[in-house]
């Protein structure tokens, strides 16, 4: 990897930090997830008061650059729950997952060499990426469909090295996104569900 992929690593995990409190990032979730394709559910036998618990119905899935916090810590009924993500965040965040059953891999996306799930999810990830298409590449090489959500009007920096393109995302996935202007968050984003 290059000079500037580790420092984006190094600036992401110090944006983090201890990552005790994430509100923000989890927040902004709730409106990705939507984008995604993804429906709370209000009743679930394993939800017992919790919100939101998205249902995976038996799915596999991976979750590219999912970070401390990945949405699969908030779903029910998935097989083969997968986070990968380079970044050295404290050993507490790996212990999490494995409580929750799931995996986490501390590997570059572009050395994902996974097949035969379910679905991979991405979101807010291709920026921090050393190579955007090899990712996507190695996404839908792993999975049938692809959830995919990303910010366009981030200018580059040591965190977010790539700016991303609509039409360079559509001929990734081979499909068409998504482009909206997110009033709450200022800004545009890219999304869909490419099979």
């Amino acid at each position: 990897m290059t000079a500037i992929w580790e420092r984006a690593q190094t600036e992401e995990t110090a944006w983090w930090g201890d990552c005790v409190n994430t509100f923000q990032e989890e927040t902004k979730q709730l409106d990705v997830a939507e984008r995604l394709g993804l429906r709370a559910v209000t009743q679930h036998p394993q939800q017992r008061g919790r919100w939101p618990v998205y249902d995976l119905a038996g799915a596999s899935v991976i979750d590219i650059g999912g970070g401390p916090v990945s949405l699969l810590l908030k779903t029910v009924g998935g097989q083969r729950l997968v986070v990968i993500d380079p970044a050295p965040y404290p050993e507490w965040v790996r212990l999490r997952y494995a409580a929750a059953g799931i995996t986490y891999s501390p590997i570059p996306a572009e050395d994902l060499d996974a097949t035969d799930f379910d679905e991979v999810w991405m979101y807010n990830v291709l920026q921090h990426v050393h190579d955007p298409a090899i990712v996507v590449a190695n996404a839908r090489a792993a999975a049938r469909r692809v959830r995919f959500f990303d910010w366009l009007d981030t200018p580059p920096d040591d965190l977010h090295p790539h700016v991303l393109d609509p039409g360079e995302l559509d001929r990734w996935f081979n499909g068409h996104g998504i482009v909206e202007y997110m009033a709450a968050h200022n800004a545009h984003a890219y999304y869909g569900i490419f099979e």
